[in-house]
């Protein structure tokens, strides 16, 4: 059942009474429902996934990888996408047991609904048509991703999520914030809050022998001018788990805690990172060359931190940003390179060694509940 708990709201009394004082104890969180005013600790969100609520969750329909040309076409399908037993799942599949496998490498893919909530939500990268040719393979998987972008976003305030993470290799798990507005310019100079990922091998290895598969979650800040300037390292940690007992074994809890002055991460209640800007702000913490513009003058110290941001769930598949490098090891090769022009059809070759590890529900990215408090 979805709760939402609201602080109450002073106002003034009819025919001339004094309004009563504003309590103390006022939070710092402010959301897109206008007037609210909260108490530290005051839930103000929450989905405890008895269903899959649409009006609260909009799924993104594109094939434009997220700027990462990964593998996957997301769209709106109780296939990819649905609540069992109090359980959001976001699950993949194959292309092919769709449309075909003759279709990936002929076929014309528009995804142009005939309604709002089934038309494509970026076009970026050609993410609402492509053809099949030749090497340039149409993208071979299909998952879901969900956002509250139309429904709520918030500045400053405490997410807490209990999620279990997909087995399965080159599987790319998912759950971050973006800004509602493009306050300071388009990514990254508005900023990304990355509460968590992961990727689904169990045994992925790399150049220095750490299991970044399943047995890792990272959590990043990115944030910079412009592309390709990007602070993330400053802002990038990693926890890992016990040997063999990766975050796809079972659920585990994983939040934040965002406020005016900084930002830290936990996995099962233990703080995992903490970044806290300097008084120059994410500038001076990202050291950038100084012949360039900082788009965060006059915004506060934890500019562009200090604007609304959106829930993101999502379970991507491969691409070519690096996030799977070229140089690890494990229970079997990658099989594309980064540095491939058609990786699709590359990825798509190597299905006999990572097709069988997506064992249903198993290779879904399961999500128990997620709130958000004030702060």
């Amino acid at each position: 059942m979805k709760v939402v708990i609201l602080a109450a709201v002073f106002v003034g009394i009819a025919f001339g009474n004094p309004a009563p004082a504003q309590p103390d104890n006022i939070s710092v969180t402010k959301t897109n429902r206008d007037g609210e005013v909260y108490a530290p600790g005051d839930l103000i969100f929450s989905d405890e996934f008895d269903k899959l609520d649409v009006e609260t969750w909009q799924h993104e329909i594109t094939m434009s990888g997220g700027g990462n040309w990964e593998f996957q076409i997301y769209h709106n399908s109780r296939e990819n996408s649905y609540v069992k037993d109090g359980v959001l799942y976001i699950k993949p599949s194959l292309t092919s047991d769709r449309h075909g496998e003759d279709f990936l490498f002929n076929g014309q893919l528009s995804l142009h609904g005939g309604s709002p909530a089934d038309e494509c939500t970026n076009p970026s990268f050609y993410g609402c048509e492509r053809t099949g040719s030749g090497n340039n393979i149409l993208n071979p998987t299909m998952s879901a991703r969900i956002r509250t972008v139309n429904s709520f976003s918030f500045k400053y305030g405490k997410v807490e999520l209990r999620a279990k993470m997909p087995n399965g290799d080159w599987l790319w798990p998912a759950v971050w914030m973006l800004p509602r507005y493009n306050a300071y310019g388009p990514w990254p100079a508005s900023g990304e809050i990355d509460i968590l990922e992961s990727r689904g091998n169990r045994k992925l290895f790399n150049a220095n022998g750490v299991n970044i598969g399943t047995e890792q979650i990272s959590h990043t800040m990115h944030f910079g001018p412009y592309f390709p300037y990007n602070g993330y390292e400053k802002a990038h940690y990693e926890a890992q788990s016990m040997l063999d007992q990766g975050y796809e074994r079972d659920f585990h809890t994983y939040g934040i805690e965002w406020t005016p002055t900084g930002l830290k991460y936990f996995v099962d209640g233990v703080e995992t990172g903490s970044v806290v800007p300097p008084a120059g702000g994410f500038w001076e913490m990202g050291d950038f060359p100084a012949d360039i513009q900082n788009p965060w003058v006059g915004g506060e110290r934890m500019a562009p931190f200090d604007q609304q941001f959106y829930l993101i769930i999502n379970l991507a598949n491969g691409g070519t940003n690096g996030f799977f490098p070229d140089d690890t090891t494990g229970s079997s090769p990658k099989p594309w390179l980064n540095t491939s022009p058609n990786a699709f059809l590359d990825f798509w070759n190597g299905k006999n060694a990572w097709y069988p590890t997506w064992n249903g529900e198993d290779a879904a990215l399961q999500v128990d509940y997620i709130r958000v408090y004030a702060v």
